[in-house]
């Protein structure tokens, strides 16, 4: 019996499949505090880890997110090619100081940058920060270290 090989457009779409069932596998989680939330956060450690980030999920878990480790602060943007969701990012510095957050679309290539040198940023469901009254100068608690 022969089978068919797959047309482009059904590889990508297997490839996609793939990439999104094991999307969640890849990263630790561990608990932040900000003020009196608790924070499931997926950590985001590695370079092919910060590349992949939220990408092609299709949603969050209401106080779930994902932090990204940068090790030595720098001057970081982030953006949202091939993520589905609105987030919401803080960044942060060595301290756990949230430096600035902004607001991002999905799907856009548009530069979302810290405010001064970020060694964290933390994306959450859009809007999450604001419905919390967590602001700059807000420090998040229980950051893991770079190795």
């Amino acid at each position: 019996m022969k089978i068919p090989p797959l047309s482009h457009a059904a590889f990508a779409l297997l490839c996609l499949s793939t990439i999104q069932a094991h999307a969640e596998d890849k990263f630790p989680v561990v608990p932040l505090t900000a003020g009196m939330y608790v924070i499931q956060a997926e950590v985001a450690a590695t370079e092919p880890q910060r590349q992949q980030g939220l990408m092609f999920r299709e949603k969050l878990a209401p106080n779930s997110g994902m932090v990204f480790l940068f090790g030595e602060p720098a001057q970081v943007c982030m953006w949202m090619k091939n993520t589905l969701i609105p987030l919401s990012v803080a960044f942060l510095d060595d301290s756990g100081k949230i430096l600035n957050i902004e607001e991002m679309q999905p799907q856009t290539l548009n530069s979302h940058c810290a405010a001064g040198r970020a060694a964290y940023a933390l994306e959450m469901n859009k809007g999450w920060f604001a419905q919390k009254n967590i602001k700059s100068g807000t420090t998040i608690a229980g950051l893991p270290k770079a190795k």
